[in-house]
């Protein structure tokens, strides 16, 4: 029975959100959706350039009165961004697959490690999201009257909802129609950073006699203790400065060929970049002495002061004043592209290693983690609607995990180091940046900790460890049916089941059964096996149907892609030799997509025109302790199918395969 065509207007209105589906197996394809490192630059690195719109911020008001201290502020950060960097490329050449983060702590130190480095990165992602977006809309509501301020939660909320269904589109679409917002502020605020120093160059051979001076007036009057912990406490609460490196080591798979070459180049753009607006914009608060004024952030008080500067009319100065902070507002809307980018790919690595659900893993039509972008996006919305959209709570929760993930990583790297020293060159070289590193990262998580904790910073810790407690149970669960499945797969593993050498004719005529099958062998061979006990000598076709799936693992790994097909294509020649060892017609049938029930609708088509009787079957997995995690883990395939069958008046079973 061959299904009719028919218009479906939801899927119309997809298609002109998400755009056509692509074909994973058309080699042009990945070239179309990989990232050079300028545009990658824009994708990834937006994350990290737009914390310097509350990252110095944060760190200059933690000074106090001894804004005197910023001087040595402004290189300290610049230094902490290279240094982090210089790690994390460390990262790119160990993990050219991408993985980032995640993957060192799990391969470096070990399962564990990884998942605690993988929540930390998830809620990292979610709220790089959400406090970007509440960032930029403070940037921009910063230049209305105060009574606009109801607006803004309504306002985040839109931006967060347009965004995910930009995402759901693809990387590079997303990345193309940003870039001018990038550009825009990359010009702007370099070019407010340069004038702003010349403009006033001639305090700056001031400033370092007068810093050192006021520093020793402080230190005499309070003592080097309280400085030394006054200036580390300033430098730490400013750690969300350098969010965003990490961005670019867990998306290395997103890169063009040579990866790790496009990615060090990448970072290299990042940490200029992130470098020099972060210090540069502390700098300019020293010089142009620059005070907090309610309803605007400090960076919006300085630009207007340094373009008042310039002499020009009142228009034309307020006109400037809003095209750079449209900029710097909208920049932030790319940095929470970010975390529509970053989280999924951590989300897909986590879920190959089956600490989160299998379907995190797997691709849209438009070769997307759809259900990472899904749960980033209403993550974010809740954290938005439950904070309220304040950035000074949202960067306490946010530079903490970043801090553990960056803890995590570079801990890993020594760890690497030291057991190789005896095989690498130069690794003493390396292991320093690591330690080093290492130290930087640990300090400044320690000392966030102590100082927020009760401000928020216990909130960032229960929702990572609610995560990791997820993640143990979903892991536990899936060990434990891999390992029963197992045992029934292994029976037939070692069965041969050579060609034949004339096999049965097949009749297309005859009653026909046809098998929805996996490449688990054990699944497969348990419901033909059935079906020839429930309904003995009453079949004289056996078809197989496989799909394989095509998902970030196979996407995304060379030669990974040919792994699944030849996987597949084995596991359905083993049906049938084994149909026809046993005097029975059979046949195959194989296709590859990222949709699963999609591509075995298309392979039911098919059958349908070719066998005019048949009936589907599927097996199941029941468990004895049956409960919500277990229906939402498993045989969502199998029960789509049947609907859509059963919506046709075609017949489907599916049978119980019995899980203790």
């Amino acid at each position: 029975m061959k299904a009719k065509n028919r218009f479906n207007p939801s899927q119309h209105i997809k298609r002109i959100l998400i755009g056509p589906p692509r074909d994973p197996l058309n080699p042009e394809t990945r070239q179309h959706i990989v990232l050079i490192a300028f545009l990658a630059w824009v994708g990834l690195g937006a994350d990290g350039l737009s914390s310097s719109a509350y990252g110095p911020e944060e760190a200059f008001k933690a000074l106090g009165a001894y804004a005197h201290l910023g001087l040595f502020l402004a290189p300290a950060t610049a230094l902490t961004v290279f240094v982090i960097a210089l790690a994390y490329n460390q990262v790119i050449e160990l993990f050219p697959s991408g993985g980032g983060g995640y993957k060192v702590a799990t391969v470096l130190i070990g399962p564990k490690a990884g998942l605690i480095s993988g929540a930390a990165l998830i809620v990292d992602y979610v709220l790089t999201i959400t406090i970007s977006i509440a960032s930029g809309i403070d940037t921009l509501f910063s230049l209305l009257p105060l009574a606009a301020q109801q607006f803004k939660l309504t306002t985040e909320v839109a931006l967060i909802l347009s965004l995910l269904i930009l995402n759901l589109r693809g990387v590079k679409e997303s990345v193309n129609l940003l870039m001018p917002i990038f550009l825009g502020f990359v010009i702007s605020h370099v070019s407010l950073i340069l004038f702003g120093t010349y403009e006033h160059l001639g305090h700056v051979p001031q400033l370092l006699p007068k810093a050192v001076e006021e520093s020793h007036s402080l230190s005499n009057s309070m003592g080097w203790v309280f400085t030394i912990a006054l200036f580390l406490r300033a430098y730490s609460l400013g750690g969300s400065s350098y969010t965003g490196l990490e961005a670019i080591s867990n998306n290395v798979n997103m890169l063009a060929e040579p990866r790790v070459r496009t990615g060090k180049w990448t970072m290299f753009y990042t940490a200029m970049s992130l470098a020099f607006t972060a210090a540069g914009i502390i700098l300019l608060y020293l010089l142009w002495d620059t005070k907090p004024i309610e309803g605007q952030t400090m960076n919006a008080v300085v630009f207007r002061d340094i373009i008042d500067s310039l002499g020009w009319n009142a228009t034309l100065s307020q006109a400037s004043l809003i095209t750079v902070l449209a900029c710097a507002g909208a920049l932030l809307f790319v940095a929470a592209n970010t975390g529509f980018l970053g989280g999924p790919a951590v989300l897909a690595n986590m879920a190959v290693d089956q600490w989160v659900p299998n379907q995190f893993s797997s691709l849209s039509s438009r070769l997307v983690t759809k259900h990472g972008v899904i749960l980033m996006g209403g993550a974010a919305l809740a954290i938005l609607i439950w904070s309220e959209g304040k950035v000074d709570l949202l960067a306490v929760l946010y530079s903490i995990n970043v801090f553990i993930t960056f803890t995590m990583a570079t801990l890993g790297l020594c760890i690497y180091w030291l057991k190789h020293r005896h095989e690498l060159a130069h690794w003493r070289r390396r292991l320093t940046l690591s330690a080093f590193a290492f130290l930087v990262c640990a300090g400044i998580l320690l000392v966030t900790l102590y100082e927020r904790f009760a401000a928020g910073g216990w909130v960032t810790l229960f929702i990572t460890g609610s995560v990791i407690s997820f993640c143990l149970l979903i892991k536990r669960h899936y060990l434990q049916t891999k390992m029963q499945i197992a045992k029934i797969d292994e029976i037939f593993t070692t069965s041969p089941c050579e060609p034949v050498q004339n096999p049965p004719t097949i009749d297309p005529d005859a009653p026909t059964a046809v098998f929805m099958v996996s490449r688990s062998r054990g699944a497969g061979m348990h419901t033909m096996l059935w079906v020839q006990r429930l309904f003995p000598n009453n079949f004289k076709n056996f078809v197989f149907l496989s799909v394989g799936a095509v998902d970030t693992a196979a996407y995304g790994g060379e030669g990974a892609l040919e792994k699944l097909q030849q996987e597949t294509h084995e596991a359905l020649t083993f049906y049938v030799n084994f149909c026809h060892q046993n005097n029975i017609a059979a046949t195959a049938y194989e296709s590859y997509g990222t949709d699963r029930v999609n591509e075995l609708t298309k392979l039911v088509n098919k059958v349908s025109e070719d066998f005019s009787n048949c009936v589907f079957f599927a097996s199941k997995l029941v468990f004895v302790h049956d409960n919500w995690l277990t229906r939402s883990l498993h045989n969502q395939t199998p029960l789509a199918m049947q609907r859509i069958l059963h919506l046709r008046g075609q017949q489907m079973v599916i049978l119980p395969m019995k899980i203790d």
